[in-house]
């Protein structure tokens, strides 16, 4: 397991409304975010209780997962006629999340912080984990009026490179419950199936009459009965990337008493229902099991370098990458 280098870890404490979040240097990670409620604070994702455990933080837990988050089918990539091999850190087969030492465990600058927002800053040189050209990235994360959350990520580069950036939180929104009570509404009428590897296979098929049908509330676990083998899929919720934030997903607690909607401009939702999740020397509590959470990570679709009508990740030298993503927090409903 890669760990970030050996530098202290930092953390800012944002709060504004009902809403406060603490933020990482390394990986840029969102370590806390909770709303105040009736009964007390209620955390809405899951965290590890030592910050310095963010520096192997083997799930990605609230991390910005990059240069290229998701998975690359055997680590290679042509780009501009030249082929790239990027690190295999999955099996010894599959790219994932960037590589071993991908943005989520390297230490990101904090240049600017106000009690509602903070910005962060990385630079990744060429050849980082195999990808090319020097690429300069920065992340802000406010807190706005109504209970907001939102994440700003934007990139550029001195050469064609892969760019596809994803907050990798955990959400979970009733203490110490299965995100299989959840209910879970995507505004995506399509997916991308996936191989024994978890890449797809470049189909876009339907979700009407299956198990991947979330364009209305449905409890999480109930779909999961029609697909034994879970859910770690991109739902597809545009052709491309949008100017401005659109409606993604609603995620609502089992006590019905709380709801969390995403809006995006990435055109992609990859929706990972925490199977694999499990306990950490450093998490005593045993919040870390499967199904303790659940990633809704907006991005460009996974693989896409190898599927032309994806929509994709390449960015051209000199060009802005930017997503806009925002949480927004409901209580009551």
């Amino acid at each position: 397991m890669a760990v970030a280098d050996d530098q202290d870890v930092r953390s800012i404490t944002i709060a504004a409304g009902r809403l406060s979040a603490t933020i990482l240097n390394v990986g840029a990670a969102l370590m806390d975010f909770a709303v105040d409620m009736q009964g007390g604070r209620r955390p809405l994702i899951l965290s590890l209780s030592d910050a310095n455990a963010y520096r192997t933080n083997p799930h990605y837990l609230g991390a910005i997962a990059g240069r290229c988050a998701n998975r690359i089918r055997g680590g290679a990539c042509i780009i501009d006629g030249r082929l790239h091999q990027l690190d295999r850190n999955e099996n010894g087969e599959t790219h994932l999340h960037g590589g071993p030492k991908g943005f989520s465990r390297k230490f990101w600058n904090i240049v600017a912080h106000t009690p509602e927002s903070v910005d962060l800053a990385l630079h990744s040189p060429d050849t980082d984990q195999g990808y090319p050209g020097n690429l300069d990235c920065t992340c802000r994360y406010e807190l706005l009026p109504g209970n907001r959350m939102r994440i700003t990520l934007s990139a550029t580069a001195d050469a064609t490179t892969l760019v596809n950036l994803a907050a990798h939180a955990y959400f979970t929104l009733a203490p110490q419950s299965s995100v299989l009570d959840h209910a879970l509404q995507i505004a995506a009428e399509h997916y991308t199936p996936v191989d024994a590897n978890l890449i797809p296979d470049g189909r876009q098929l339907a979700v009407r009459g299956t198990g991947f049908d979330f364009t209305s509330l449905s409890r999480i676990g109930t779909q999961r009965e029609g697909t034994p083998a879970g859910f770690d899929h991109n739902f597809i919720l545009a052709g491309a990337p949008r100017h401005e934030p659109a409606f993604a997903a609603r995620l609502r607690s089992p006590l019905q008493d709380l709801s969390l909607e995403i809006w995006t401009t990435e055109p992609g939702l990859q929706f990972y229902d925490g199977a694999k999740l499990q306990g950490d020397p450093t998490n005593p509590s045993g919040t870390l099991r499967p199904f303790a959470g659940c990633c809704l990570e907006p991005q460009r679709f996974p693989d896409a370098i190898h599927h032309p009508h994806f929509a994709g990740a390449l960015l051209p030298a000199g060009a802005v990458y930017r997503q806009v993503t925002e949480y927004r927090v409901h209580a009551g409903s």
